[in-house]
């Protein structure tokens, strides 16, 4: 088993903090946060050791799981890994590229595994079909209510970066150019943005996020050679129509008509009740790359690379 510990307990920190506590893969020695009210409660509701320092969690660890505000990421996840553990850091990796980079080169050094908890990679409706997934344009909308969490960073690193792993994840090609647009109502920061990401192969993905929505939406179009793929993260829903050449045996079929005179035939299939725990497969992943030393899903670099992307549409959206 690998013994594991958590820094943070905020609402994410003790959703891990409870899986792992259930988990046959780590054993949860314990976790650290600075809050010592909420510290005392966590560990009152889970009969958990609450350390008063690192340098005690550190000692009694395998592997550790930030979940700090990601101001503090950087300092937490360098320390963990200076003391040669095995880190699982909560998106975004950190608030910049240099301190991105100095983590990947201090795990590579270690020989370490780093993994990011970019959670939609590991959501039931997209592994369903991430695999046929060759796409020429991309649309989605991750829409949510005005959170009490997370407005410490812009939209597009709070909400958008999860599309953008996910596009980076599917589309095998370089960026090629990037417009975006966005706007500040109640943050200091965006909290509605658009961006239109552009490849070298001509797909292109045109992302809209917004914190200040009426409605929770987290859906992903992917059109591509005659198919189109729906993708429904918050339902655990996805719907695959393909489009093929018409079989007029088949007179109950659904048929496309065009003016040219071609004629084709669509299929529909739906795929639902896709809804696995998100997290625990990350816990899954992060477990077996500790174990085998293979590189996470979402590793260290990955992270980096939709860092890097999201900070290039800000910076769009700062020129206008």
């Amino acid at each position: 088993m690998i013994k594991v510990g958590i820094m943070g307990v905020g609402h994410l920190g003790e959703i891990h903090l409870k899986l792992i506590s259930n988990s046959k893969l780590f054993t949860l020695a314990g976790f650290y946060d600075n809050n010592r009210e909420t510290a005392t409660l966590i560990s009152e509701k889970y009969n958990v050791i609450s350390y008063t320092s690192y340098d005690d969690l550190c000692n009694d660890i395998d592997a550790v799981i930030i979940c700090t505000p990601t101001l503090h990421h950087f300092e937490t996840a360098k320390f963990f890994l200076s003391q040669n553990k095995h880190v699982f850091i909560e998106k975004p990796i950190t608030t910049n590229l240099e301190q991105a980079n100095k983590l990947i080169e201090l795990k590579n050094k270690n020989n370490l595994i780093g993994q990011v908890g970019h959670v939609e990679r590991f959501n039931g409706a997209f592994m369903e079909v991430e695999n046929i997934l060759n796409p020429m344009f991309i649309e989605s909308h991750r829409l949510s209510n005005y959170p009490a969490r997370g407005t410490d960073v812009s939209v597009v690193l709070d909400l958008m970066i999860h599309d953008i792993d996910i596009v980076l994840s599917i589309v095998k090609s370089k960026v090629k150019y990037i417009s975006a647009n966005g706007t500040k109502i109640i943050s200091s920061s965006p909290d509605i943005a658009n961006a239109r990401i552009e490849f070298e192969n001509g797909c292109v993905a045109n992302l809209t996020s917004s914190r200040l929505s009426l409605k929770k939406m987290r859906k992903m179009r992917v059109f591509q050679l005659d198919s189109y793929i729906s993708i429904d993260f918050d339902k655990s829903k996805s719907e695959i129509v393909q489009i093929n050449d018409y079989d007029k045996k088949n007179k109950y079929a659904m048929t496309l008509h065009n003016s040219e005179g071609i004629e084709k035939e669509i299929k529909i299939k739906t795929l639902e009740n896709l809804n696995v725990n998100s997290i625990i497969q990350e816990h899954n992943d992060f477990a077996s790359s500790i174990r085998t030393k293979n590189p996470p899903k979402v590793s260290f670099e990955t992270g980096r690379d939709a860092l890097e992307l999201a900070f290039k549409i800000l910076k769009q959206i700062d020129s206008k």
